[in-house]
């Protein structure tokens, strides 16, 4: 077991959307536990459901966001503790780095458009499921993508449990986040209530968008110089 505790990756600015993205997170959670109606209620009402979206219909009897709009609020519903945490975490390590690279308002985009996109690869794997999906480890899975084309040989400071091994060591970005992507492909098919197509799609459009926005700032930079 792997978990990554901090990179030694520096960043230029203070990651002021990535850490709105973490305090808009817990916000939300706090409220769905302290709302009278409970968790559950809000992962029904903004979950999205993969048959509501491709059937163009609703499957549930109390109001519902309307199903293309939870592809966006479902990103923000969590679980349970340690689903949000777990996914704050790397959101905090991994989110600062590419939110220096690409700059906030680009950074918002991507975003929004890897877990708009890992939600698309679950739906697409899942159409006539009627389980909600929720959580931000769609959009985060973007991040980890990008962060692995970007700078793979940054060290991250891990926690690393193998049964009687347990020591805190720093290792590469490319094994922590290879290791994590290849858990998600050898875990298709077991379920257990994850969305594993919606990591792997997020992940891998994380690593599109970035190598496209790395050679056109590449492009702009030569006809500049």
């Amino acid at each position: 077991m792997f978990i990554p505790l901090k990179d030694d990756n520096p960043t230029s600015r203070f990651p002021f959307v990535t850490v709105f993205f973490i305090a808009l997170n817990l916000l939300v959670f706090l409220y769905q536990v302290f709302s009278p109606q409970g968790l559950g209620y809000y992962v029904y009402k903004m979950g999205a459901i993969p048959y509501e979206i491709t059937h163009f219909t609703t499957v549930t009897f109390f109001p519902r966001i309307a199903p293309p709009l939870t592809l966006i609020t479902s990103i923000f519903i969590h679980s349970s503790v340690l689903h949000l945490l777990g996914n704050m975490l790397y959101l905090w390590i991994f989110g600062n780095n590419i939110e220096d690279f690409l700059g906030p308002f680009r950074f918002i985009l991507f975003y929004f458009l890897s877990g708009l996109g890992a939600s698309l690869a679950h739906i697409v794997f899942h159409p006539s499921s009627q389980v909600p999906m929720i959580g931000a480890s769609g959009a985060i899975a973007g991040v980890l993508g990008a962060y692995l084309i970007l700078y793979p040989r940054a060290k991250v400071l891990t926690f690393v449990f193998l049964f009687i091994f347990i020591r805190i060591l720093p290792i590469p970005a490319f094994l922590i986040l290879g290791v994590w992507f290849i858990a998600q492909v050898l875990n298709v098919g077991i379920g257990g209530g994850v969305a594993w197509f919606a990591h792997i799609g997020g992940f891998l459009i994380g690593v599109a968008l970035i190598k496209i926005y790395s050679r056109k700032r590449r492009v702009k930079e030569w006809i500049y110089s």
